[in-house]
């Protein structure tokens, strides 16, 4: 079932994260920025254990950024990351957001659903400033996609 994360899910959305991070495919995230943001959160959820999460974070003006999609290895291929997805759009159209964006290593799964490969420039420098604090930076291989809604 997919529904908005709760509090209690953080440690369980952070296990999730990192163990991407540790492969290098996916940016780790503290438990502070966690709690910070649980409110962009959706997380997938069966027999009480979470196999997937993803955020919806508002950038700026008619613009949103999903971030931290994962799915569990065990669950991947069953359309979670997908449904994950269209829940974060679906809030991005209510919230009243035109473009919605990612940064991937994996452009294949985003193109299925529409996204588009843009450059980096054309994002606002807003986006950025996450960028800064981030271990990769500035040699970040992750690719930026885009779908106008």
């Amino acid at each position: 079932m997919i529904r908005k994360a709760k509090i209690r899910d953080i440690k369980q959305i952070q296990e999730l994260i990192a163990s991407f991070a540790k492969q290098d495919i996916m940016l780790p995230r503290s438990l502070n920025e966690l709690y910070e943001n649980i409110r962009d959160f959706w997380v997938y959820e069966d027999k009480g254990k979470l196999s997937g999460c993803a955020a919806l974070h508002i950038s700026w003006d008619d613009l949103a950024e999903i971030k931290s999609l994962a799915v569990a290895k065990n669950k991947q291929g069953k359309g979670i990351g997908r449904d994950l997805v269209l829940a974060c759009l679906a809030e991005a159209q209510v919230m009243g957001a035109k473009k919605i964006f990612v940064l991937t290593y994996k452009q294949g799964f985003f193109k299925k659903q529409g996204f588009k490969i843009i450059k980096h420039e054309a994002l606002p420098h807003k986006i950025w400033a996450e960028c800064i604090n981030c271990c990769k930076f500035p040699n970040c291989q992750e690719i930026a996609l885009l779908k106008v809604l």
